[in-house]
């Protein structure tokens, strides 16, 4: 008897079927030979600080940094009862060893582990490693088990980069927050991508545009234009000076080019198309692909890869004849079968790139959602071109000289449309308006071929004309996405196998932590900081905005999964980096930190010397340090029906007494005249009456109390 473990219950169906484990029950489903169970996705994750010690339950910058010496994992209300029921299966003497069949990545490592630590099993673990949730590739996943050691660097990993967004996120946060008087949310990979969004945007509001000029002369099928000129006068003049005279062309030059067909869709780069086609974000994509995967209608979502390896070639031949049934917009004519150029077994590691599955033939598409529709089609029509010709095209380069000036004109001519015909048509067939985003047109400038060296044009028409430089344009999802992928090459060596910031699995969720945290926002298919965003990034450290580190540090993790590096090297490092962000904290001036706080000062603390600020229930001192405060409602005054308002307490700052005249006596049941009197000590301030002398009178009275 073995137990099986998913991911998710969707994932647990299809392989219990294959397992002939048919039988329903509470949390699982049993066969024969085997048992089928599943998480509910991450079921466990480790405990928040207040788990350790209840002291820090209360946010104090005294307590930091927090670094737990046994990490202690903490389960969600509503998974408990899944868990309770993995660990009863875990715990069975029946159990021959248990297969990890969640999903077969680094986040798949995490979760399973997390409930194999909490059941305290010690049951031998196979695994299943598939990309693909077709029937023929499950059976060949559990007709090829692995040993569940094999993956330990992989498990490792997951391990050091979950402990290292804790660390991050919760010293930071803690740090920052209590610093600051203001809930500050840091993430390890978070802050460096909203970092790039502060910078871009900050690059556009202080943009200034600056004018230039071009003239241009224009006759017998050829329109040429000058070099840019700063002057608008001596523009305009270049274009009188050549209206209506003779040009004469210097130089035709044709060059063919040819652009390579793409690659195949890792998850970035289908993320990213999805979002410029059609305006889905990353999350949308990734749920609609995991959905399709759990429908066995494309292979394994989360993947960084975009070749397939050598073994594949005749599946992907198979595919190829498929999709044209497949893809009802397919021009069949067009489509190559040159699957060479996608096989790279070194560029290959735990998947290969998206593709559709055979079982996709039999699909109804119109019982999809459009989403999934869509993103389907996309990754079919990339199948298509990724195997198909290149795009051929003879660029012309003409020089035409007019009054002792030149003037360049280019035309391009489509030779052989290659696997541009394929985007065409995908794009015709998808998209409902044409689309203006210059990365997916190919406008083809045409000249005249009867120009040549030597031919002259007489009667040109020429004209001047204004232009603007262009700021830099804002985030939008597919160029963060690419940003995040690319962040920190400059720092790497050519050679280093991974860099960018997050990884395909978990760029989306970054983004989505941005926008829920009310740090980024969503404007059509820009992502924009927000105003809370800009004042977050302005405290933050160089060390948490850098886009370099944090690079470096997901290639560490690569090359831990690889087995060429410790965990507790990553780790150290990570807890050296808490230490210097407390350190940076512990050097924030009082002024600095009343930065998100800036009220009118009522007066000045005679405690320690620093402002005192209003609040809600008293007026309070604006260091952290300091404990000082004067109740509005305390429990001396109280009895006289009497609080301290904002007057009261400038007066008892700057003087420490004020005079009133409407105490209440509750002996007498009227209102009386007497000076309240201030006195502080260790931080506490306590209160007493004293009665003005009466006319007649040597005699003063005096009553004196505590406040609360």
């Amino acid at each position: 008897m073995f137990l099986v473990i998913a991911e998710k219950p969707s994932v647990s169906q299809s392989i219990a079927s294959i397992l002939s484990a048919k039988e329903r029950e509470d949390g699982y489903l049993s066969g024969k030979d085997c048992i089928v169970s599943w998480c509910l996705g991450h079921l466990a994750g480790y405990a928040s600080p207040e788990c350790y010690d209840s002291r820090y339950e209360k946010w104090e910058f005294a307590d930091l940094p927090i670094v737990p010496k046994r990490w202690e994992l903490s389960v969600a209300k509503d998974k408990k009862k899944q868990l309770a029921v993995l660990k009863k299966l875990l715990s069975r003497e029946d159990m021959d060893y248990v297969v990890n069949a969640c999903d077969a990545g680094r986040e798949g490592e995490l979760i399973f582990k997390h409930v194999y630590d909490l059941s305290g099993s010690s049951l031998p673990v196979r695994r299943l490693w598939i990309s693909s949730m077709e029937e023929s590739a499950i059976r060949e996943g559990f007709a090829n088990l692995k040993d569940g050691k094999e993956y330990e660097n992989l498990c490792e990993a997951s391990v050091c980069r979950a402990k290292a967004d804790w660390l991050v996120g919760m010293n930071a946060t803690r740090a920052f927050t209590s610093k600051y008087y203001k809930l500050l949310t840091v993430g390890r990979v978070q802050t460096p991508t909203l970092a790039m969004l502060v910078e871009r945007q900050d690059a556009i509001d202080g943009f200034v545009k600056e004018a230039y000029y071009k003239a241009a002369v224009e006759g017998d099928g050829i329109h040429a234009v000058s070099e840019a000129i700063k002057d608008e006068a001596e523009s305009i003049a270049l274009a009188e000076k050549c209206n209506g005279k003779s040009a004469v062309i210097t130089k035709v030059e044709k060059i063919r080019k040819k652009n390579q067909p793409p690659k195949l869709y890792d998850l970035t780069t289908l993320q990213r198309e999805a979002n410029r086609f059609f305006g889905y974000t990353a999350q949308e994509t990734l749920r609609e692909l995991q959905e399709l995967y759990e429908a066995k209608l494309v292979t394994y979502p989360r993947t960084d890869s975009q070749y397939i390896t050598a073994d594949m070639e005749r599946t992907a031949l198979e595919l190829l004849e498929l999709l044209p049934e497949l893809l009802p917009f397919l021009p069949g004519e067009s489509m190559g079968k040159n699957v060479g150029r996608i096989i790279n077994n070194d560029k290959v590691s735990d998947h290969h790139a998206l593709l559709p599955t055979k079982e996709a033939l039999g699909e109804d598409f119109e019982e999809l959602s459009e989403r999934q529709r869509n993103i389907f089609f996309l990754i079919g029509q990339r199948l298509a071109q990724a195997v198909s010709d290149e795009y051929i095209y003879e660029e012309t380069e003409v020089t035409a000289l007019c009054e002792g000036h030149e003037f360049y004109a280019k035309g391009k001519a489509i030779i052989h449309p290659g696997f541009k015909g394929i985007e065409d048509a995908f794009r015709n067939a998808v998209q409902k308006k044409k689309s203006t985003d210059k990365n997916n047109t190919d406008e083809t400038a045409s000249i005249s071929e009867g120009l040549h060296e030597g031919m002259e044009i007489a009667g040109v028409r020429a004209e001047s004309s204004r232009h603007y430089t262009s700021p830099p344009k804002p985030y939008s999802e597919d160029t963060l996405l690419l940003a995040m992928e690319r962040a920190g090459n400059q720092d790497f060596d050519e050679g280093t196998e991974k860099k960018g910031l997050g990884t395909p699995a978990t760029r989306a969720s970054i983004l989505e932590k941005l926008v829920s945290s009310g740090y980024a926002k969503r404007s059509g298919k820009q992502i924009l900081p927000t105003a809370d965003g800009r004042a977050l990034i302005a405290v933050m450290p160089d060390d948490l905005k850098s886009a370099a580190m944090t690079a470096e540090w997901e290639n560490k993790l690569l090359l831990m999964e690889k087995g060429k590096m410790e965990g507790s090297e990553f780790l150290e490092e990570i807890t050296d980096l808490i230490d210097r962000v407390i350190a940076g904290c512990s050097a924030i001036s009082g002024e600095e930190q009343s930065r998100f706080h800036q009220k009118e000062s009522i007066g000045t603390c005679p405690v320690c010397g620093n402002p005192v600020y209003e609040g809600k229930k008293n007026f309070y001192c604006s260091s952290r340090e300091c404990s000082f405060a004067l109740w509005k409602e305390n429990r001396y005054l109280s009895g006289m029906k009497k609080l301290v308002d904002k007057q009261m307490a400038v007066e008892l700052l700057e003087k420490g007494r004020i005079h009133a005249k409407d105490f209440y006596s509750q002996k007498t049941g009227r209102t009386f005249a007497a000076n309240l009197l201030m006195e502080v000590k260790d931080g506490r301030a306590s209160f007493s009456l004293e009665f003005p002398k009466k006319k007649g009178s040597g005699k003063s009275g005096r009553s004196s109390g505590k406040q609360r």
